[in-house]
């Protein structure tokens, strides 16, 4: 009987098949609510480093789209512009001393600066860009000669700067670049309404300068422009081509395979390999000129043809077989059924594809870094055997600058490239949502 009850006992202690069940579905929902819990915090911080990185370089870089100004009442002197012993007007007009006009201008604003260093501080207060800026107004309009005209012209950067807020000016003169004399002149020029803060529209319209108050980014959205059509009209006829017969005529043989898993591991190499390569095919071996979009473009169009291959390659796998049986079922040739129905079909998938590649390619640098187009650039390309440089490369170049009015320069240069990247990728999304079919 004894023996009999201690059995019993037993079972009653010992948890059931159902109890372990239900606490191993217990542990495994725990597990499952911390894991998405997890997810949840790793995406909440990586948008929150992203918003903070967009919010640093906004609160940076929006100043640089004003540019701190002065008006000054610049009399065209005849005896000045008029001197030079050129042969016509024009050339003469041309060659003319315009810094001298700013600086009978400014002398005559404070004529209290008499020494060799106080005129010295006064002439700074002006960029070295204003004269260009006279030259150009008076070949426009030879009329001006003779005449005195409100000019509004770019203050030096230092000025920019103190003007934004981004010199103390409560620190000893020692410790910033503006001096005490400087400072009492500024005071009077705002006093009188002749400085102020106006849209920088040579940010938008110029190429790059040693001065910050002159940089702008005209020239490297060229180059980029330039680079970006040159890679795609490269690119993408032979991404496509290449992908259709991979994937529709190539027989399956060793050849293949292994062009297809070149293909792929091509798709993973560091960009600086393909600049490499650039540099020793293109430039040391074919003797392409260096710093061009040609030579760019041919660098940027191998980096980027594994990406449209695979992606093509994708876009052609997904077309129902049905697509193909049915234009052969009518009587279609191989070819007929791949470009008039298969090609089609996938065509939206292929320029998504190829859009998201062109972004990568708009904002890689160190390619472009090993075939020289890092070099100083001032005039604008327009052609794409012109040197130039792009986007990447100018922010790289401005980061390097040890001006503080660069800093802003970079940010905002940053800002117009991340923009023009939103774009892109938007387009490919609109692009694949208008034109996307399920099957």
């Amino acid at each position: 009987m004894s023996d009999m009850q201690f059995p019993n006992e037993n079972r009653e202690d010992k948890p059931t098949t159902f109890d372990i069940v239900q606490q191993s579905l217990a542990k495994r929902r725990a597990a499952e609510r911390r894991f998405r819990w997890y997810g949840l915090g790793g995406i909440a911080l990586g948008l929150a480093f992203l918003i903070l990185l967009f919010a640093d370089i906004a609160a940076k870089g929006y100043t640089a789209f004003e540019q701190t100004q002065v008006k000054l009442d610049i009399f065209f002197d005849p005896a000045v512009l008029e001197s030079s012993q050129a042969e016509d007007k024009e050339q003469a007009l041309s060659r003319a001393d315009y810094n001298s006009l700013l600086k009978n201008t400014l002398r005559e604003l404070f004529p209290e600066a008499r020494s060799r260093r106080e005129k010295k501080d006064l002439y700074a207060l002006i960029s070295s860009g204003a004269s260009f800026q006279l030259r150009k107004m008076v070949l426009q309009d030879n009329s001006l000669v003779g005449k005195t005209v409100s000019v509004w012209v770019p203050a030096n950067d230092d000025v920019d700067m103190l003007f934004k807020g981004h010199i103390d000016r409560r620190v000893k003169q020692s410790d910033r670049r503006v001096n005490d004399r400087q400072l009492a002149w500024i005071d009077r020029l705002v006093a009188e309404n002749r400085i102020e803060k106006h849209f920088n529209k040579a940010f938008f319209t110029s190429g790059d300068s040693r001065e910050p108050e002159l940089a702008g980014i005209r020239g490297a959205a060229m180059g980029s422009l330039f680079t970006l059509v040159g890679t795609f009209l490269l690119s993408f006829p032979i991404g496509v081509a290449t992908a259709v017969y991979l994937e529709e005529f190539a027989p399956v043989n060793r050849l293949t395979d292994l062009i297809e898993v070149n293909i792929n591991n091509l798709a993973a190499v560091p960009s600086i390999v393909f600049g490499l390569l650039g540099l020793a095919m293109f430039i040391n071996f074919f003797g392409l000129p260096r710093s061009t979009p040609i030579v760019g473009c041919l660098v940027l169009t191998l980096m980027t043809l594994p990406t449209i291959i695979i992606a093509g390659r994708a876009s052609l796998k997904s077309v129902p077989p049905s697509i193909r049986e049915a234009a052969l079922g009518m009587g279609a040739s191989p070819l007929q059924t791949v470009f008039h129905h298969v090609l089609p079909l996938a065509m939206p998938g292929m320029l998504t594809g190829s859009i998201i590649g062109m972004a990568r390619a708009l904002g890689e640098t160190a390619p472009l870094l090993m075939i020289g187009m890092v070099a100083f650039i001032v005039d604008i390309p327009h052609s794409f055997t012109e040197p130039s440089t792009v986007l990447p490369v100018q922010i790289y170049l401005w980061a390097d600058s040890p001006e503080r009015a660069f800093v802003e320069r970079t940010s905002a240069a940053i800002m117009v490239l991340l923009i023009f990247l939103i774009l892109m990728n938007g387009l490919a999304i609109y692009l694949r949502k208008r034109y996307e079919r399920r099957w």
